[in-house]
């Protein structure tokens, strides 16, 4: 049977992204939308023939899954509500806002089923490049290129700060976790408000570079890893691998661990990782910037 899932959220994200793969997913019912904006939760509502509903709670009663497309400060909070009726939960990452609050969800998470909208992890490319291409190189290291326009900020400082937290950063790192170890020490240097560079350090003794720039005019978008190892490179680029149908993916593997009570390895407990290496190189990069 199709699984009933409830939408959080009414902005871009969950109009471009989510409702249009819960609605089109064949083991998911759309169940209905919530969002604190009652303008445009009713005309998302509207465009999918589903419920808006005016309380959170409302949108609980009626779903057995939750997906949430809402900011990382709030989403901690909504989750843990969701979490404590036993609804399956699909993140955006990163997870929270802080430190704190990834900790607080993933504790409130762990008995339920949660996965993380890591949309590269989806694509049967990159998941080539985990499976087939990064072992044939038998790795001893990495780099990473991101390239993204910088959004709007009032505090200039945070702008390259942002990318960390963005559509690409917390994909990146997760990808180079996944590809050469966890991620186990880090080490920051440049200008958030521009370029800056990471040192990721992993189990096994490997090692990953990752560039990161931010422009204030618009430029295409690149975030490419490759992989370094005696038997070779392995390379691929996440913005040009990733496309409708790493989101059905990810919508299937939901709905099929939900209805089956089923652990994802993209849970809540990688999200806090996620979160602890984000704000480490958060916490170092502006250490440096403040000597």
């Amino acid at each position: 049977m199709a699984i009933a899932i409830g939408l959080v959220g009414a902005g871009r994200r969950a109009a471009e992204v989510h409702a249009p793969a819960i609605a089109a997913c064949p083991e998911a019912r759309f169940a209905g939308v919530w969002a604190r904006s009652p303008g445009p939760t009713q005309a998302l509502a509207a465009q999918y023939g589903v419920p808006a509903c005016g309380r959170f709670e409302d949108l609980l009663d009626h779903c057995e899954a939750v997906v949430f497309a809402v900011p990382p400060p709030v989403q901690p909070y909504l989750a843990e509500v969701a979490a404590g009726q036993d609804k399956a939960l699909l993140l955006e990452r990163p997870v929270a806002g802080d430190l704190a609050g990834a900790e607080r969800l993933a504790e409130a998470a762990g008995p339920t089923v949660s996965q993380l909208a890591l949309l590269w992890r989806y694509s049967a490319t990159v998941r080539h490049f985990l499976t087939d291409a990064v072992p044939k190189t038998f790795p001893k290291g990495a780099s990473g290129l991101v390239v993204t326009t910088a959004p709007p900020d009032p505090r200039p400082w945070r702008r390259g700060l942002s990318v960390l937290r963005g559509d690409l950063g917390p994909d990146l790192l997760d990808l180079l976790d996944a590809a050469l170890g966890r991620v186990i020490g880090v080490h920051a240097h440049g200008q958030p408000t521009g370029w800056f560079g990471m040192m990721f350090e992993h189990e096994g003794g490997t090692y990953s570079e990752v560039s990161m720039y931010t422009s204030p005019e618009p430029v295409r978008e690149r975030a490419e890893i490759e992989v370094f190892g005696s038997g070779g490179v392995a390379a691929v680029d996440g913005v040009a691998a990733v496309g409708r149908e790493a989101v059905d993916t990810m919508y299937r593997e939901f709905a099929d661990a939900a209805g089956h009570r089923r652990r994802h390895e993209l849970d809540a407990a990688r999200g806090l990782h996620l979160q602890q290496v984000i704000e480490a190189v958060e916490s170092d990069l502006l250490h440096r910037d403040d000597d």
